[in-house]
Formats: C-alpha cells, structure tokens, sequence
C-alpha cells in the first residue's frame, strides 16, 4: 500500500467513511473516500488524494484485494 500512498489509517476510514463504488466486479465490494492531502507526490503538488479500495469477505473476515490511488483536485463526493 506504500507503493501507492495509502496509509492504514487512510485504509481504516475509507471503509468506514467512504461511499460505495459501481465499478467492482460480482463478488467484490468497493468503496471510495476523498481525502485532502495538500502535499506532494513524485514532484508535483496536490490538493487532495482519492482513494478507492476492493475487497471480498471470506470466512476469515474482509480481504483487501487492492487499492487505486488518484492524486489531482476536485473530486467528485458521494
């Protein structure tokens, strides 16, 4: 997740916060949270960072299958 810019915390509230998402496929939850970052990322600066998550539920609890990371600005809310 380090790879992408996505800390636990950030893992954490966008299961609790975010909204859910149409494009995960059958079987498969998402959801999507915008956060404002006011940072940098590989030399360009952002307002703010989206971050949706895909997952499944097993029998051992939630499975966090991946996670897609959006730097830019504007980002629409759900």
């Amino acid at each position: 997740m380090s790879r992408r810019g996505v800390s636990p915390a950030e893992i954490e509230d966008t299961l609790s916060l975010g909204w859910p998402c149409s494009d995960a496929r059958h079987g498969t939850d998402c959801r999507v949270y915008v956060f404002d970052y006011n940072d940098d990322w590989e030399g360009k600066h952002y307002a703010e960072k989206e971050v949706t998550l895909y997952f499944k539920y097993d029998d051992a609890g939630l499975v966090l299958v991946t996670a897609k990371t959006r730097y830019g600005s504007s980002f629409p809310r759900g």
